[in-house]
């Protein structure tokens, strides 16, 4: 690590500030330009320490930055995790509001539901599969506290992971059932297609996302505990949302997804 404990949690505090008043900030790298990944996990673990002393629970976690199409968008080459937060799970089922956002993005991803408490490093894809409940088709909407979306990896690590909010649909299946793989997936903005793609821009496979996860905590001393829910990464580009958008995400045979914002 090359930042001290003082500056680690003075970036961090500043990102909560952010958060809270929705008032977006310089990219941390300008004003720590030597700041690594290791750092920018310090800096995350800052405010999700500040969230579960506030009283908000971890229900999960988002790989991200798993797909050519996101990395592209972002410039980098490796992915990244955030954490999930109860009240980061909205319901589809009515308009949602962005009032809570600087600049929301939206991507469609397939999500998995443990059953069991994993723990990596080692993991292996067969073990994995074993440990999950059950896939579930799933938007992602994502935020940056940093202006412009200016980031770096290390920017977005520190800002976990970009991440913004959960919208989960109703269409799942055990992974027997179904080629997650070969799976079609588009995305609609007020009826025009903004997105396309298959499972496999997940890193050749969704479940490798959630298996990278896996493992990166499990050389972090942390375990993936049965119910997790974790997001496996975009399967196409992000693409900014509006008030007054429709968004329609179809997962092929595990049906579609659609959300309006308010």
């Amino acid at each position: 690590m090359s930042l001290t404990t003082t500056a680690t949690e003075a970036l961090g505090t500043a990102l909560l500030t952010a958060h809270e008043t929705q008032q977006p900030i310089a990219p941390l790298t300008t004003t720590a330009p030597d700041m690594t990944v290791e750092d920018a996990y310090g800096v995350q673990m800052h405010q999700v320490a500040a969230w579960k002393n506030a009283g908000r629970r971890v229900i999960g976690y988002k790989v991200g930055l798993t797909s050519l199409a996101m990395q592209k968008q972002l410039g980098v080459d490796q992915p990244d995790f955030g954490h999930l937060f109860d009240d980061m799970l909205l319901d589809a089922s009515a308009p949602v509001s962005l009032a809570g956002f600087i600049a929301p993005r939206i991507e469609p991803e397939i999500s998995f539901v443990l059953s069991k408490d994993v723990t990596g490093p080692g993991l292996t894809i067969e073990a994995l599969a074993d440990a999950v409940d059950h896939a579930v088709i799933s938007l992602e909407i994502i935020d940056s506290r940093i202006a412009d979306w200016k980031i770096t990896l290390a920017d977005t690590i520190a800002d976990n992971a970009s991440s913004g909010a959960v919208l989960v649909g109703e269409g799942t299946a055990r992974l027997d059932g179904v080629d997650l793989a070969a799976l079609p997936v588009s995305m609609r903005r007020n009826g025009e297609t903004v997105g396309e793609g298959v499972g496999a821009a997940v890193l050749g496979h969704p479940l490798e996302g959630a298996l990278w996860l896996a493992n990166t905590l499990g050389s972090l001393g942390q375990t993936l505990p049965a119910g997790s829910l974790i997001m496996a990464g975009s399967i196409t580009a992000a693409v900014a949302i509006a008030p007054g958008d429709t968004i329609s995400a179809s997962f092929g045979e595990l049906g579609t997804l659609d959300v309006t914002f308010a």
